[in-house]
């Protein structure tokens, strides 16, 4: 029996009236019929408001790393609540944290807190033009860092000829001066050459290279450790200030997140998402010569920084990520999804392939993925858009737009998820080559 959305269909009649899309973000509404409001979630589960359970591997876009309501987090929560929120003044928990994170994190040598991704990374861009006194950034074509005004410029390479030059620069929202998208440049993924052409022409202007190394909104296309080295010696070459976002891979791809897997140190890095097991809280951390212009000519504040509910659950997850296999147990459970998906594509005779890591993995329907945003566009995710809505009635939440990882938490490794996913991974499949056939569309 399909899954009914009555009540979060009149749940968006009734909130559209008062809510711009009917949602708080942008990135949740799905469609008139199709956005679902949520009324719990548990471990690695959430229920809607119609009563439908769903395994979720979005997760919030990946904050829940120990799983919804993980009672160790919510007791430190329930007693950072007691302290009394928030002061405009600090407490002795924010050394804690930032001697934690320091430890966790080498390139973190001075730590400094907000409350999303987005404030991070404007304090590290700030600081970053401060540092060099050059107001330019390099944004890797594909990057997602935040809804602030620098960042939401793009190269525009879906119709670009290259015979013609480098491709225009669009912007991703209205509103936005049209005089910042001088400042902003953009290379692409895993091409160094490129690269050291871009700051050749023009790092007299250019004071920050902001780079994800894997991807977190663009199916994890991953950099390759040679592209990590060679980009941080041509910053260092020029006079750039390399910013590693990890907002997404930050403590959940390794304790030190993609800078230890991929060995090298960042000039300054952001964290934010598994840094809370989703309570509100992000850092913005770095090199000690380029942090302490904060006061000293930089100005980073927030009313809300360190809410002493947040860092009290910050403090219990990174204690648990660090001292604990829960990212052991995260990462077997994403090989083991993904093993068993692969014999079921390969069961079927279609082609696919992995990106990123096991904790927050994406997945093509191709021989070998894409190593850059250019040849993501050409790709076909034909098959996975129309996989993700017959998963959905399934009861396994993807991200129905193939460009997010699958994201996975402790408390996947804890309960029937495995089986549960696979068995419904393997019934979405045969619908959708149906389905396709019908169409006479096939991967």
């Amino acid at each position: 029996m399909p899954r009914s959305l009555t009540r979060s269909n009149l749940q968006y009649r009734r909130a559209v009236g008062k809510l711009p899309l009917g949602v708080s973000s942008n990135f949740r509404f799905w469609g008139e019929d199709k956005t679902i409001y949520i009324d719990r979630g548990k471990g690695s589960r959430i229920w809607d408001i119609d009563g439908n359970e769903y395994i979720d591997y979005r997760l919030g876009y990946g904050p829940a790393i120990l799983g919804y309501a993980d009672p160790r987090v919510d007791q430190a929560a329930r007693e950072g609540m007691e302290i009394g929120g928030v002061f405009g003044l600090s407490t002795e928990r924010e050394y804690e944290v930032a001697k934690r994170i320091s430890k966790m994190v080498p390139a973190a040598e001075l730590v400094r807190f907000s409350n999303s991704g987005t404030e991070a990374v404007m304090a590290a861009l700030r600081m970053a033009r401060a540092f060099t006194k050059k107001d330019s950034h390099i944004v890797v074509e594909g990057g997602y860092h935040g809804v602030f005004d620098s960042v939401l410029f793009f190269a525009d390479i879906e119709e670009w000829d290259p015979a013609k030059g480098d491709p225009d620069i669009g912007c991703d929202s209205d509103g936005i001066p049209r005089v910042l998208k001088k400042l902003a440049h953009f290379t692409p993924l895993n091409d160094a050459n490129y690269l050291e052409d871009l700051l050749k022409r023009h790092h007299q202007q250019i004071g920050a290279f902001l780079i994800e190394p894997i991807m977190g909104n663009c199916c994890s296309i991953t950099a390759t450790r040679e592209y990590v080295n060679a980009a941080r010696e041509l910053c260092d070459r020029y006079d750039v200030v390399m910013i590693v976002d990890e907002v997404k891979t930050g403590f959940r791809v390794a304790r030190g997140g993609v800078q230890e897997l991929m060995g090298f140190k960042a000039d300054l890095c952001t964290m934010a998402k598994a840094i809370g097991n989703g309570y509100p809280i992000s850092v913005v951390a770095g090199r000690e010569d380029i942090m302490r212009q904060i006061g000293d000519g930089v100005i980073h504040g927030g009313t809300y920084t360190c809410h002493s509910v947040s860092l009290a659950a910050a403090e219990k997850t990174l204690e648990i990520l660090d001292e604990t296999d829960a990212l052991e147990s995260i990462a077997r459970y994403g090989s083991a999804m993904q093993k068993g998906m692969s014999e079921i594509l390969d069961s079927h005779g279609i082609p696919h392939s992995f990106t990123g890591h096991p904790a927050m993995g994406g997945l093509f329907f191709h021989e070998s993925a894409p190593d850059n945003y250019r040849d993501w566009l050409d790709s076909d995710y034909t098959f996975y858009d129309t996989m993700a809505p017959e998963l959905h009635e399934l009861g396994v939440l993807c991200e129905p737009d193939s460009r997010e990882p699958w994201f996975i938490c402790e408390a996947h490794s804890k309960d029937d998820s495995l089986s549960r996913t696979l068995a419904a991974f393997e019934k979405a499949v045969e619908t959708t080559l149906e389905n396709l056939e019908n169409t006479e569309l096939k991967p």
